[in-house]
């Protein structure tokens, strides 16, 4: 049988103490497997995004286990990426510049050779099309629609070929229109991307 590429396995949290004690999730267990999208659904404070940032590595989880290709969450990891609700770009980088940025977090400015600057450029140029941003590639952020912004965003956080792709309400802030036209270009970066999407 094959391992899931995230197990979740009676996950807690807990915030606070005494009265001013909140769980926010109790006895929660889920496996999801390689390649697979899952969405989770509920009300607004249910811990949906409690839930993610523990998988993310973000949050600790107060009860229970959570394994990331087989390894337990202790914090971020080059394995996962997030895309949030807010786009945090980078004011003073261009668009390429943003989806560049993640690689270089990744390996250190001083440990970039040659290759590796010309790959990064590929792997750019691949995302900015698939992202239907090309013509955008030297603009900067404040330049851009909210939907485009959350479009360098997503391909930021894949720049670096993350095997699970983590979103917490990315299409939140954005017009219903708009978060159509996002629903059908995520279907299509699961389908060529082939990463595990939560």
């Amino acid at each position: 049988m094959t391992k899931p590429k995230i197990s979740i396995q009676h996950v807690g949290k807990v915030f606070g103490e005494g009265s001013h004690r909140v769980e926010a999730l109790k006895d929660v267990s889920l496996d999801i497997a390689d390649n697979e999208f899952v969405t989770f659904v509920g009300a607004s404070g249910c811990g949906k995004s409690t839930l993610l940032r523990i998988i993310g590595g973000l949050e600790y989880h107060t009860a229970g286990e959570v394994l990331a290709n087989g390894q337990p969450v202790a914090g971020p990891g080059a394995d996962r990426a997030m895309v949030f609700q807010h786009y945090s770009l980078y004011p003073w980088l261009t668009v390429t510049e943003n989806i560049k940025f993640s690689r270089r977090l990744k390996h250190g400015r001083e440990n970039l050779c040659e290759a590796d600057v010309e790959a990064a450029s590929g792997r750019a140029d691949a995302l900015l099309s698939l992202m239907g941003l090309t013509a955008a590639a030297d603009a900067w952020p404040n330049q851009l629609s909210g939907g485009m912004q959350q479009r360098v965003a997503i391909a930021r956080a894949l720049m670096p070929k993350p095997e699970i792709l983590l979103m917490d309400e990315p299409f939140g802030a954005l017009d219903a229109q708009t978060r159509e036209v996002m629903h059908d270009l995520i279907r299509h970066v699961h389908k060529i991307e082939k990463t595990t999407i939560v």
